[in-house]
């Protein structure tokens, strides 16, 4: 086999690939084989019609065409790893010759990965806010276990904030027609939340049971996006939560703890443990975007479009999305390229037991078993995708613990250290559970 690379600019290259006859042989007689089985020939068994039989009714064009999608995957993966190519997405292939005997000549046109240095990204430096945990973020995070044990109680009076409604939700188009999406029976509200749809709280707050209300929405987003929304809200109860006491025997009832101090200071190491996790992150981000910010290359046109074309399939956005949704896609791809050379640098792979920890966080989001996303990833041939994108989240790390890392406080972290210690935590405290 015969290939050449040519680079049609710094993001896009064609590579030219002839494949002689006698490296076709195989996929030749499974060609054969396969339309064998497929046609029926008055004398001849099916699987059973001779070459020369299949070359007679059927045409040699059709074992050609057979053989030759056979052969070209593999021999464009081979013209890929001979010439190092780093493809960055879909080729677009074309048979340019087919000489019976002789050879099957073909040119690949994909995307690439471009050529560029890497910056010196070790001591990068970055401030991240305070992991500072004050006595108001204690009583936060103790109201809302107190209201997971909190009593309702039907009121004879106008709906406040903080109240759990009970509604019967309608929604009609502009036209009158029933919307799907905005109907439901019996649903529980919390007022004041504004998490259900724009406009719903300050229409409905001062509802009595028994109330209608309307309003009007209008989609940002989707079938009906632009399209003004007539929005019926009828509350069957207005009820009020009432939390119980914070004291010793509330600790017993909702902890495993006796007192109420206990339980504040189990409350207040949750919370260091998670301020520090969000200050990790925060750290992480800041300087995967610095690191963003040294490096200048080129992306590819036709990934981003591709991705772009995909987005705004169904039609929704308007141009400033657009531009918003395009910029985004460049960074996306910018930093997959810079990541991965990164990764390639620092010789970063990935274990099977990460590979695992990966799919059972993931799992959650799919609404999938773990199990079932690894199957549905290796179906759909995407495995290496997650694989690609768990490494490049470790170069991320690993850049973080060569960065110079300060809160606001002007006080130094050690994020290889903080990341050691949240894990000893963590894993302490699954064990106590």
């Amino acid at each position: 086999m015969q290939t050449t690379l040519e680079t049609l600019s710094p993001t896009r290259v064609k590579l030219t690939v002839e494949v002689p006859f006698e490296e076709m042989a195989d996929s030749l007689d499974a060609a054969y084989k396969t339309i064998a089985e497929q046609v029926t020939i008055p004398g001849f068994r099916k699987g059973k019609v001779p070459s020369r039989i299949i070359d007679q009714r059927v045409g040699r064009g059709a074992v050609l065409q057979e053989a030759i999608n056979d052969v070209v995957p593999g021999a464009y993966e081979k013209a890929v790893a001979e010439h190092e190519v780093k493809i960055a997405g879909r080729p677009e292939i074309e048979v340019t010759e087919i000489d019976d005997g002789n050879r099957v000549a073909f040119t690949a046109e994909v995307d690439v990965r471009p050529e560029f240095d890497l910056p010196d990204y070790t001591g990068i430096a970055v401030e991240v806010d305070d992991a500072d945990v004050t006595d108001d973020m204690i009583d936060e995070q103790l109201t809302s276990l107190r209201a997971r044990f909190a009593t309702l109680t039907p009121v004879d009076r106008a709906a406040e904030d903080g109240d759990l409604l009970l509604i019967d939700l309608t929604g009609t188009d502009p036209d009158g027609n029933a919307v799907e999406d905005l109907s439901a029976q019996a649903m529980s509200v919390e007022l004041g939340e504004d998490g259900l749809l724009p406009g719903f709280d300050e229409a409905v707050r001062g509802a009595t049971a028994g109330e209608t209300r309307t309003f009007e929405f209008t989609p940002t987003a989707g079938e009906y996006e632009g399209q003004p929304m007539t929005v019926s809200i009828t509350v069957s109860a207005v009820r009020e939560r009432t939390l119980p006491e914070a004291d010793d025997d509330f600790a017993i009832l909702a902890s495993e703890f006796d007192t109420i101090d206990e339980l504040r200071d189990d409350l207040r190491v949750r919370v260091d443990r998670t301020r520090r996790m969000e200050q990790a992150l925060q750290a992480r981000s800041k300087v995967h975007e610095a690191l963003l910010a040294m490096v200048d290359i080129p992306v590819p046109q036709g990934l981003v479009d591709e991705q772009v074309e995909e987005h705004f399939a169904d039609g929704h956005g308007d141009e400033a999305h657009r531009d918003e949704f395009v910029s985004t896609v460049r960074d996306q791809v910018k930093s997959q390229f810079i990541l991965d050379a990164i990764a390639e640098a620092e010789q970063i792979a990935v274990g099977e037991s990460e590979l695992s920890s990966w799919v059972i966080q993931q799992a959650p989001r799919y609404g999938m078993s773990p199990d079932a996303l690894l199957s549905a990833l290796i179906q759909g041939n995407q495995l290496p995708l997650a694989i690609a994108d768990i490494r490049r989240g470790k170069a991320v790390a690993q850049v973080a613990t060569k960065a110079t890392v300060t809160d606001a406080s002007g006080n130094v972290i050690d994020l290889e250290a903080l990341d050691a210690e949240l894990r000893e935590l963590e894993a302490a405290a699954d064990e106590a559970e």
